[in-house]
């Protein structure tokens, strides 16, 4: 399958050009028992993910603290290590909108909301950051949109990707009204030369029409996070057995 929207600096896609795969946390809706210390499950979850061959990991926390994101990702990529070569080489930890956290912990990019930092802004502030160092080359800033019109500014303001949705309905993006379906996420993927990742709704049933629709992935919570096995998850959408 063509992946059009693949090729931009910065951005390593899988072997053979297959899409990429993001897990997006929600340590909330991990089954747990209210008074659990829902991190440690969160980071048992990560590992696991990681380990089953997910290339980006977005650590999408929004009510911890700035020392408390910083600690989730240094965490995070320890117990990522911990699973084996593959995961520890391959797995690129994404931060949610904290910058200067994504920056300090030498992460591999930051997620930004469409209403928070500009991309213009960020790249700014990267390029000229102290604690950016040497990794800056491989750190990729991405940011969510919910139009065709928002997606052409990301791209146009430097974004070196775009989660795009919802593309079908789901309880975490109810907020962003209703489902944006297959058309638009074509009229997006065709309208933009970076990536574009489908979210919103995403599951083994509708991979494939996402990826044909121009998608170069896609961004899930609960296809990952809820999965018995991730593992089957990664390898179906891998080798297409969709």
């Amino acid at each position: 399958m063509s992946l059009p929207n693949s090729s931009v600096p910065g951005i390593t896609l899988p072997a053979n050009g297959k899409p990429i795969l993001c897990y997006v946390t929600d340590r909330h809706s991990l089954p747990a028992a209210p008074q659990v210390d829902l991190i440690q499950p969160l980071l048992e979850r990560i590992a696991t993910i990681a380990a089953a061959g997910v290339d980006w990991v977005q650590l999408r926390e929004k009510d911890l603290s700035g020392k408390e994101s910083a600690s989730l990702v240094r965490q995070a990529r320890d117990h990522i290590s911990k699973q084996g070569s593959h995961s520890k080489s391959t797995t690129r930890i994404i931060v949610n909108d904290r910058l200067d956290v994504a920056l300090a912990e030498q992460a591999g990019g930051i997620h930004l909301g469409e209403n928070s930092l500009p991309v213009d802004e960020a790249k700014r502030l990267l390029l000229s950051s102290p604690v950016a160092q040497t990794p800056v080359r491989d750190f990729i800033v991405g940011i969510s949109c919910h139009s065709p019109e928002a997606a052409k500014s990301a791209a146009s303001s430097g974004a070196d990707y775009i989660f795009f949705g919802p593309v079908f309905a789901t309880p975490s993006k109810a907020a962003y009204g209703v489902p944006q379906g297959l058309d638009r996420l074509a009229q997006v993927c065709s309208s933009v030369s970076i990536p574009v990742l489908a979210i919103g709704g995403i599951t083994l049933a509708n991979v494939s029409s996402c990826l044909s629709a121009g998608a170069s992935g896609i961004a899930a919570i609960r296809l990952f996070q809820d999965a018995a096995d991730p593992a089957n998850i990664v390898d179906a959408i891998r080798h297409s057995n969709l």
